[in-house]
């Protein structure tokens, strides 16, 4: 990781479970980090129960990634005070429960689509953007979802699995991207199983479903940003022990 050391990393979803383990752990890691979350006020917490100097590396930015001009908006503001992004990680992600043949679900399909597909995809455009501007050779993380491989039998989740296997197939197509443009601009998509966040508290889980913790997953992704610059980590599954799919 020394050569993020003083580098820019964006989290998406910086509120809490995943987004919040991943934020304090690169800001541990010594890298600039700045938390992106509609309830801003929970990163401003977490920054409370941090290490003086990693606390003082994390920032705290207020934005809705289902909302184009709020991304805009923050990426300029992130590029007019910290210099550009380094590392992205698109870790907001929703869930909404309830059957995908269910009649008048629009606003809740339309809602899951914009955060955890079109918000991801536009987040990493304007990463790219900044990353191809300065020639730096930065990296892009997908927070995905075991889901996007397989369809788990949890009642009703709805499109989420469906945007999952999107972000599955647009991970792939970005890697391809990056390669015709003559970047060395990495991709990693990184696809948990069952983990222990508010999400999984909004679906109908089965009961004694064994669970990773989001401490796990910001593990990976460490692994997967502190690779060597010829190594691609294209994917990473993760499952706690036990999982049943």
């Amino acid at each position: 990781m020394d050569r993020w050391i003083n580098k820019v990393a964006v989290v998406t979803g910086a509120s809490s479970g995943i987004g919040a383990a991943i934020a304090e752990d690169l800001a541990k890691a010594g890298m600039i980090t700045i938390g992106l979350a509609r309830r801003v006020e929970r990163v401003e917490q977490l920054k409370q129960s941090m290490p003086k100097a990693a606390a003082a590396r994390l920032h705290a930015m207020k934005c809705d990634v289902s909302v184009e001009a709020d991304i805009v908006q923050t990426f300029q503001r992130i590029r007019d005070t910290f210099g550009g992004v380094d590392v992205l990680v698109n870790n907001a992600g929703i869930v909404r429960s309830n059957n995908l043949l269910d009649v008048g679900t629009t606003a809740d399909l339309r809602a899951v689509l914009d955060t955890n597909v079109t918000g991801l995809v536009l987040c990493s455009q304007w990463a790219y953007k900044s990353m191809v501007e300065r020639k730096f050779d930065g990296h892009i993380v997908h927070i995905s979802s075991i889901a996007g491989h397989i369809v788990p039998n949890i009642p009703k989740l709805n499109i989420y699995p469906g945007t999952k296997h999107a972000v599955t197939a647009i991970t792939e197509t970005m890697r391809q991207e990056m390669r015709e443009a003559g970047t060395k601009i990495k991709v990693t998509s990184v696809n948990p199983g069952g983990v222990k966040t508010e999400i999984i508290d909004s679906a109908a889980v089965p009961e004694g479903m064994p669970l990773l913790e989001a401490k796990d997953i910001s593990a990976a992704v460490l692994y997967a940003i502190g690779t060597p610059p010829n190594v691609q980590v294209h994917e990473i599954i993760i499952k706690p022990i036990g999982e049943a799919f």
